[in-house]
């Protein structure tokens, strides 16, 4: 597996589990560390963008 594709894998896993978390922690009643995962929700997502247009002229093989 390329460096490319673990993260690609990587970002959707962790990007899946903070939002999930948001989401539990929105539900309990808990705003402010439902804010908190959402906001590395959207950090993790931000990183997974610039790290595959860093990487845009390596394949995924």
């Amino acid at each position: 597996m390329s460096l490319k594709a673990f993260h690609l894998v990587f970002v959707t896993a962790m990007s899946s589990l903070t939002f999930g978390c948001a989401l539990w922690r929105f539900a309990v009643g808990d705003a402010l560390f439902g804010s908190l995962a959402a906001a590395a929700g959207v950090g993790v997502i931000i990183y997974g963008i610039l790290f595959l247009k860093k990487l845009k002229h390596v394949s995924f093989l």
